[in-house]
């Protein structure tokens, strides 16, 4: 098991961010596997980090700032915090994200407060990150938490909870023989899937399943196809910002959604779980939201700023992903968004644009990449799923049959 630790955070290092001679690092992560984020610290140093910084946190210490902070406290953008923003455009520095959370931590906390707080600090935040868009590597990937593990497998004691769950997340990690290599055998594949759909030049995706999906997403005519690993822009490092990662997804045409979609796994979002919900769509907006648990939270969510109710993301994934093939609900979105079809509410990719990197953010925008402060995967995919494609002319071609590609 510490061999494939190892190979793990080899991976997540040279694979996943691909640190380089001289850069910095930060890794945030949950207090649960410090031994797992020793080994990265030391990987990172390996392949020539000039400083590598962990900044820990702890799902109950942050309920509790939720909880007791006021308002106006949570809102703040601090001089520490401009500053730290600034360092990271200036060294762009790497980003790795160890998620470990607990998918219900933040259950009985104000959902009101804490939305108006991200909303409140959104402002001053968005200057910095659109500075930094497609300049820099970063990743996310995950380890056991205790909360977590026993959320996944409830029957199971605490110990044993954690090993399965830590031999789910290597198998789907593919470490397993030579883990990098794999890794580059399985971006070619997404490549060739990228290919395909970009030569088509499709104008829009027909989805349909017998639970009640019925939808039609409007696809950008500058738009493009892309899965697995990234460039990023001047320095042309490529990495890969998701492992796990079995997906090939773009960007739609803000404006451009009809129809309902039918949610097929809970979605966990500020530490709560959404269960049970569809989204309906009308000139390419969510006008209505139903979820059986955390209607209230899945209501603010699409409310957040003025793009949270359009559309960011079309991802493609086959129903016998790796992921899905486990059997096993992570309650964690990049392992549950990895394991078939999901769309995602909010921020749309502007690398998802052809030419993109000889456009302004806002250049972005007005082609119809959506703007939001969030980002929100939930998953759709299902074991009779239909995708359609369909291009200018008319001409239609399945994608997805039976939840799989056909291509």
């Amino acid at each position: 098991m510490q061999e494939k630790l190892k190979k793990y955070a080899e991976l997540i290092v040279k694979c996943g961010l691909n640190v380089k001679e001289g850069q910095e690092v930060i890794i945030r992560c949950e207090l649960d596997q410090p031994e797992f984020v020793a080994l990265c610290v030391e990987e990172c140093y390996r392949c020539g980090a000039s400083k590598v910084k962990v900044e820990w946190a702890h799902m109950p210490i942050t309920k509790l700032n939720y909880t007791y902070r006021t308002l106006e406290s949570l809102s703040e953008v601090t001089a520490v915090e401009r500053a730290e923003w600034e360092r990271k455009i200036d060294k762009l520095t790497c980003m790795l994200w160890l998620d470990s959370e607990d998918p219900d931590g933040l259950n009985g906390t104000d959902n009101e407060k804490i939305s108006k707080a991200n909303m409140a600090r959104y402002p001053f935040i968005k200057p910095y990150r659109d500075k930094l868009e497609n300049k820099y590597q970063w990743c996310i990937a995950a380890v056991p938490g205790k909360e977590w593990a026993k959320k996944v497998f409830p029957d199971l004691p605490v110990d044993k909870a954690m090993e399965k769950l830590w031999d789910a997340i290597l198998h789907c990690s593919r470490v397993d023989g030579d883990p990098i290599k794999a890794w580059g055998k399985h971006n070619e594949e997404l490549s060739k899937r990228c290919k395909f759909l970009n030569e088509h030049k499709f104008n829009k995706l027909e989805y349909k399943s017998a639970n009640g999906t019925d939808f039609v997403v409007g696809l950008n005519p500058r738009g493009r196809f892309t899965g697995g690993g990234e460039t990023t822009l001047g320095s042309k490092i490529y990495f890969n910002p998701n492992i796990p990662s079995e997906e090939v997804f773009t960007s739609p045409m803000k404006g451009i959604a009809e129809g309902k979609v039918v949610a097929t796994k809970p979605l966990s979002y500020q530490g709560k779980l959404i269960e049970n919900f569809w989204i309906r769509f009308e000139g390419g907006k969510a006008v209505e939201v139903h979820a059986e648990k955390n209607q209230d939270l899945l209501e603010k969510m699409v409310k957040m700023d003025e793009g949270a109710a359009y559309l960011g993301e079309c991802a493609l994934i086959a129903y016998n992903s790796p992921i899905n093939n486990t059997g096993i609900l992570f309650y964690n979105t990049l392992f549950d968004e990895n394991a078939s079809c999901h769309l995602a509410l909010g921020r749309g990719f502007n690398e998802c644009l052809e030419g993109f990197e000889n456009m302004t953010v806002e250049e972005c925008e007005k082609a119809g990449i959506n703007s939001s402060m969030i980002h929100v995967d939930f998953m759709i995919g299902s074991n009779d799923m239909s995708i359609v494609g369909v291009t200018d002319d008319g001409k239609r071609i399945q994608i997805f049959k039976n939840g799989n590609w056909v291509i």
